[in-house]
């Protein structure tokens, strides 16, 4: 396990360089910074916060801070990224819905332009509806799907492509229900989906199941089924497969950072994050939010990233909402 002080050199040049100018007239730049490409509230935000949080309790990263730059369903979060060339203290939070964007925004560069340093974790999606819906059961929510009389609101905290509306098109696809036979509204996050099912303003949602934990716990929210290939502890929801649908889908998140980075900046950074993830702080992190490890570094998550920039493309094309 690196020491602070092993860590603060490790994050190279630019990291001391931006404390320096910090201290010239005003407070001390912090040593680390990790972005979050959409507003509060949501599962990148989530999961940037824990990692700050556990990073600066076990004493590997004390000075850790969490930014949001939303946009464009992540879109202006990678291009800053990518504009910071060679910050080895900058790092941003993503996953599936990232890599989806730069399949459906114009101009949006590839995720693989980026520094790949660690996948975190894995989730389940789960579909969820208010305590008052008059869908009960995933069953009851499939008719309504698929009656021509009824035109569901379906919310989502990422973009046409991004793994709430991938999931959603996906069971349509294996249940022969036409791709357009509900509107998807995206929401820029969790937090605003969250809102819109809260306000009515959508009938169903989809999300991470660790994104809304707490309402489902609370009671706000009720979850009719989750997409993993198990079911989710303290979550009462069946799977997909219990209920005869052929699909396992689970969404995962990661952190890039900028290109160009040094090599001494990379493998000290994904040292850091190897630390964390054996910290128990970071296992309590894991139960509690109902994450599967799925760590993987260097090169293997540079692999895992082209091969789902390559899928993400696939199911794009594929499951795009028809044209109006």
């Amino acid at each position: 396990m690196l020491d602070r002080r092993g860590f603060l050199t490790a994050v190279g040049a630019s990291a001391l360089a931006a404390a320096a100018a910090g201290c010239a007239g005003g407070p001390a730049a912090p040593r680390l910074r990790i972005m979050v490409p959409n507003p509060p509230g949501g599962g990148y935000d989530v999961t940037a916060r824990t990692v700050s949080a556990t990073l600066k309790e076990t004493g590997l990263a004390p000075e850790v801070q969490v930014f949001n730059l939303p946009g464009g369903a992540g879109a202006a979060g990678l291009a800053r990224l990518l504009y910071e060339e060679g910050n080895g203290a900058l790092l941003m939070q993503m996953g599936l819905g990232v890599v989806a964007t730069t399949h459906i925004a114009d101009g949006v560069a590839p995720v693989t332009r980026a520094t790949p340093l660690a996948r975190l974790v894995e989730e389940p999606i789960a579909v969820l509806v208010v305590p008052d819906s008059p869908y009960r059961t995933f069953e009851e929510l499939l008719a309504a799907w698929r009656d021509p009389e009824v035109r569901l609101r379906m919310g989502g905290g990422s973009a046409a492509g991004g793994p709430d509306h991938l999931a959603l098109m996906l069971i349509a696809e294996e249940l022969g229900i036409d791709l357009g036979a509900a509107d998807y509204v995206w929401h820029d996050g969790g937090g605003e989906t969250l809102a819109a099912l809260l306000s009515h303003s959508v009938d169903v949602g989809a999300a991470g199941v660790g994104e809304y934990r707490l309402a489902i716990a609370a009671g706000e929210l009720r979850p009719l089924v989750v997409t993993g290939p198990e079911r989710t502890a303290g979550v009462d929801a069946p799977t997909l497969r219990e209920l005869g649908i052929d699909i396992d889908f689970v969404n995962w998140r990661g952190l890039l950072a900028p290109p160009g980075i040094s090599a001494e900046d990379r493998e000290a950074l994904a040292a850091v994050l190897g630390d964390l993830r054996a910290t128990p702080q970071w296992q309590d992190a894991l139960r509690e939010n109902h994450w599967t490890d799925a760590f993987l570094t260097g090169s293997d998550f540079g692999d895992f990233l082209a091969a789902e920039n390559r899928r993400v493309s696939t199911l794009v094309d594929r499951l795009a909402p028809p044209e109006s």
